[in-house]
């Protein structure tokens, strides 16, 4: 496809230094985004739904291309789309996009189009990024791979989004995600209207034997926790403060950690111990910042109940992904008001989000996912290799104070400031 080759295989290797030149000046800095562009398994996803059966013009990956541009450059309606595309028409042909751009076109894209295409492609960009991420620290030292799951809901006006119910006089939906902790790729994601319980997603989610999921207190149900404990795979969550238990053992701490008790527990509701009836594991611990007490419980009896509140305080990072999403990925705003077109959007921010961040890492940028997406947003018909963009002499240092216990958001240059 002109500029973005069919022959192009995208590879996890980290590239060497000679690698980062291959994305040279001739070409426009949309265009390199999209060198490591994985066309084949994009292809398959379009086959998998019939994609383009009977289409003569704008195909799923110009619809695609389209969408990229507006979550790279903030747009935030087909008419700002066409528009800003429409001044660029010299240049399309290079950006990879081969059909007129019009916003009854695109419209009609996004409501028609299967959003499983860019569902799936989200999920293979998701495996690449997990591999080239699979060995950062996410500052709790495991060999496991942990996760944290958890949800955020995005308000939408009832009368424009009907299928999307929430209460009475509003509609919302929710983001169902599974992090994971080392270099913060999403994994999972499952998109539900807004009346959908939290809790209700531990049926969908297919648990990793050995892996550990850190969650909050809405998703204790001890019937759907214990298929977690029979799949071998672990769980963090706090303990409700109504739950009844009884000790069964206890182990020594030390309180100058902040920890108060480490115990071994059986639930002493009859209800509750007939879905749980397996020993749980008790972890108290004072935080002195905070001046509260939290206990948490878990079935992994092995590692330090230091690590156990650790991994609960590691929880956050998922929800400072649902902030950085909402700030700066376009999903807030949507472009159609269909169930198709809203989930249409949504896998395509997320699948640019993971493109970036693969960016990030094989091209071993320092600087934040915020500052990354700031430059590009201003460069994207530039003809400047994507590296020599984020040199120190040619882009100036942004201090962010919000994610600065987000590595992947918060590179070392942005904590020095």
């Amino acid at each position: 496809m002109g500029t973005i080759s069919n022959q192009l295989e995208f590879s996890a290797r980290k590239p060497q230094e000679s690698d980062k030149r291959l994305m040279n000046s001739g070409k426009f800095v949309f265009s390199q985004l999209f060198e490591i562009f994985p066309l084949k398994e994009f292809h398959r996803c379009i086959k998998r739904y019939n994609g383009d059966s009977r289409i003569h013009s704008f195909s799923c990956f110009d619809q695609y291309l389209c969408m990229a541009f507006a979550q790279l450059t903030n747009r935030e309606s087909l008419r700002d789309i066409e528009a800003c595309l429409g001044s660029m028409k010299s240049k399309l042909y290079h950006m990879g996009i081969r059909s007129p751009i019009s916003r009854s076109t695109l419209a009609d894209a996004n409501e028609k189009r299967d959003w499983r295409i860019y569902a799936d492609f989200a999920q293979v960009l998701i495996h690449q990024a997990r591999e080239l991420y699979n060995h950062d620290d996410f500052g709790v030292e495991l060999d496991e791979t942990v996760y944290a799951l958890d949800s955020s809901t995005i308000d939408l006006c009832l009368s424009l989004f009907p299928w999307a119910k929430f209460r009475q006089e509003k509609g919302a939906i929710k983001l169902h995600t599974l992090l994971d902790l080392r270099g913060n790729i999403p994994s999972f994601i499952h998109i539900t209207d807004g009346k959908v319980h939290d809790v209700n997603v531990l049926d969908i989610l297919i648990p990793e034997a050995g892996s550990i999921y850190v969650m909050d207190r809405g998703y204790i149900d001890f019937k759907r926790l214990h298929l977690l404990n029979q799949a071998h795979a672990f769980f963090v969550t706090r303990l409700k403060k109504n739950s009844q238990f009884k000790r069964i053992y206890s182990r020594p701490v030390d309180k100058t950690t902040g920890l108060r008790c480490d115990q071994t527990i059986q639930l002493s509701n009859p209800d509750s111990f007939q879905d749980y009836p397996d020993h749980l594991r008790r972890v108290g611990f004072y935080d002195i910042d905070k001046e509260r007490r939290f206990d948490y419980v878990t079935n992994n009896f092995t590692i330090p109940a230091l690590s156990i509140a650790d991994l609960y305080r590691c929880r956050w990072q998922v929800e400072l992904f649902f902030k950085w999403i909402k700030q700066h990925l376009q999903i807030k705003s949507f472009l159609g008001t269909s169930e198709n077109a809203v989930k249409t959007q949504i896998w395509i921010a997320i699948s640019i989000y993971v493109l970036i961040a693969i960016h990030k890492k094989r091209l071993n940028i320092e600087h934040s996912l915020y500052k990354i997406l700031q430059v590009l947003s201003v460069t994207l018909f530039e003809k400047a290799a994507i590296i020599d963009l984020f040199s120190k002499s040619k882009a100036s240092l942004v201090k962010i104070t919000d994610y600065e216990r987000f590595p992947l958001f918060m590179s070392i240059e942005d904590k020095s400031l």
